[in-house]
């Protein structure tokens, strides 16, 4: 709690000496690259977007700096995935909000009783929301609700397109489910660096284990590395995958784990998990994001 209110002491300080400026464009901060990506196609170039996270950001891990304090105060509104992914951000999230700042938790755009629990944390549910593409719309949905009552005389602009970029993620779902269903379903486990895609597993029937929990701050021991190491030759799986914010190593420990008892897996590639590819790419936007995990993982496991 002290860390908490001695960031808001900073924001305060802060913006002692910054005065927003008046009539212009509504200013938005966003945390994750899933969300600044979905925030900036329902504004558009009516508002202007701030994201505090980049490419290969760990979300779960993330420190802000002061210069992400900056961007915060200056803020009209700040969009937070929320559920706890964002880890003591969202504690200052919070107290902002008390304060008279506008922060939103996209989870919020998502029914409860939907979402996955936490086998790790009691009475926490799996912040991994963006990988559910039924989720997105809903929360597609909710975004350009709450920007709209932010900014009513650009509403009808954020809702032509709002309904553009759900046509997109439609679309998506078709092209997905068309490659997805190369890979016989006895073929469909998803071996990862940490427990990113359950919601994944749940949209294409698929079978999920990751070496380490919901949240990067919890580390793979050598009890996990054996026990999926079983899994794999019991399955006789054939591909694991690193993730673009998780260091490589513990999914390569376990490949030589799998390896050294003469089973050979490969690592299949890599996969965005808890952010977007680098900026100008297709990766970079959630719809390439996706398309590329897809991709890398039915290629890998057929």
């Amino acid at each position: 709690m002290k860390k908490i209110m001695c960031l808001l002491t900073v924001l305060l300080l802060i913006s002692c000496g910054d005065k927003k400026e008046e009539n212009g464009k509504l200013k938005v901060v966003t945390t994750t690259t899933m969300i600044t990506d979905l925030v900036e196609n329902i504004g558009g170039d009516l508002i202007e977007v701030n994201g505090l996270m980049g490419s290969g950001i760990d979300p779960h891990l993330y420190k802000a700096s002061q210069g992400d304090f900056r961007k915060l105060d200056r803020a009209d509104v700040i969009f937070y995935n929320g559920l706890h992914l964002e880890g003591k951000l969202v504690e200052v999230f919070e107290k902002m909000n008390e304060q008279a700042k506008t922060t939103i938790a996209i989870s919020d755009g998502v029914a409860e009783n939907t979402l996955i629990g936490s086998e790790y944390f009691a009475s926490n549910y799996d912040p991994h929301i963006w990988f559910d593409l039924a989720y997105w719309n809903d929360i597609s949905v909710y975004v350009t609700k709450r920007l709209s009552e932010l900014d009513p005389e650009n509403a009808a602009a954020f809702e032509v397109n709002r309904d553009v970029y759900l046509k997109k993620l439609k679309e998506l779902k078709i092209d997905l489910d068309k490659k997805i269903a190369e890979l016989p379903k006895e073929k469909r486990i998803l071996v990862t660096a940490h427990d990113a895609f359950n919601y994944y597993g749940r949209t294409f029937d698929f079978e999920v284990v990751g070496l380490q929990g919901i949240s990067t701050a919890t580390e793979a021991g050598v009890k996990d590395v054996q026990r999926i190491t079983e899994f794999i030759i019991e399955n006789k799986i054939k591909a694991i995958f690193i993730e673009s914010s998780v260091p490589r190593r513990t999914v390569e420990a376990l490949q030589a784990a799998v390896n050294a008892q003469d089973h050979d897996v490969i690592i299949g590639g890599e996969l965005f998990s808890d952010a977007l590819g680098s900026a100008g790419t297709e990766e970079g936007t959630y719809i390439g994001m996706y398309k590329h995990n897809v991709n890398t993982i039915v290629n890998a496991l057929k």
